[in-house]
Parts: C-alpha cells; sequence; structure tokens
C-alpha cells in the first residue's frame, strides 16, 4: 500500500525561492485573515533565511522545481519535560494540490527533522473550524487537549 505523499519532494526553502514562497505565505495568511503586507512578509523571510534564528522552512516541490507547498517550524524549550520539541507553525499547500499528500508529506519530514535534530516531540495548532487540516493532522498526531490563550503584550515602562 502507497504512503499518502509518497514520492513528494521536500526540500529546505532556498533564497532563490523568494518569488515562489510568498505568495504561498500570502495565502496561508489570507486563509486565517491576515494582511501580510510588504514588512511582514519581510521579516518572516528574514527569520527562515538568518541562521541565527530558530526559525525554518521546508517546501514541496512540482516537477518544475516550483514549491506547491510550505511548512515553517522551530524547537522550542519544553520545560516541563527538560527537552526540546519543534513546533510546526504553519503548513499551507497550494489548492491546485491538495489532496495529492503534500501535506502528509511535509508533516513526515518534519518529524524526520525533528527526530535527526533529537527534539522529543512535534507540536501545531490549527483553528477549531478547520476541519479539513483537523483530518490531515489526526492522521500524524493525537489532540492532547490543551486550550490556547492569547493576549496582545504590554509595553512596561
Amino acid at each position: 500500500m502507497r504512503t499518502r505523499g509518497e514520492g513528494v519532494r521536500i526540500t529546505a526553502v532556498r533564497p532563490e525561492d523568494r518569488a515562489r514562497w510568498q505568495p504561498l505565505f500570502e495565502q496561508y495568511c489570507a486563509f486565517y485573515d491576515v494582511d501580510a503586507d510588504a514588512s511582514h512578509v519581510d521579516r518572516v523571510w528574514a527569520w527562515i533565511q538568518d541562521p541565527g534564528t530558530a526559525a525554518y522552512c521546508i517546501v514541496a516541490r512540482d516537477q518544475d522545481d516550483r514549491p506547491i507547498g510550505l511548512a515553517h517550524y522551530r524547537p522550542w524549550n519544553w520545560t516541563t519535560r527538560g527537552a526540546t520539541g519543534c513546533f510546526l507553525d504553519d503548513l499551507y499547500v497550494d489548492p491546485a494540490h491538495r489532496g495529492e499528500g503534500v501535506a502528509d508529506a511535509l508533516i513526515r519530514e518534519v518529524r524526520r527533522i525533528a527526530a535527526e535534530e533529537g527534539w522529543a516531540a512535534v507540536r501545531w495548532l490549527t483553528g477549531d473550524d478547520n476541519f479539513r487540516a483537523q483530518a490531515v493532522y489526526e492522521r500524524h498526531a493525537q489532540r492532547i487537549g490543551l486550550q490556547v490563550y492569547q493576549v496582545a503584550s504590554v509595553a512596561t515602562s
């Protein structure tokens, strides 16, 4: 039996991928109703290109080497375990390539990288109403019952 996404080619994003990565990232932001202006996009691209910043990107590529899906991930300190975990910040697949196993291949590659780095687990979030993503994620992981809270930071003087 063939694994979903088998044969999908995954690589680290390359500096020359900027023009092809950007529309995928902007579509991902639009899905979450985030307006990704130029400074936002530039900041994220700088993070994933800076070896001194623990922010990484892999892309799935089509037969013409064009990025058709992306995954941004980073290590996080898992203080209650005294270990390092991996947080999958973003996962997005071009709508024209959904159903081809691209997301599955990206998740498997993040898991492989995490294991290679010695990171204890991979975690990610999705919206309560993002049922398509949940169906993909549940092929790879189990829900762990955490609730997510967020509040704007407050400047102190």
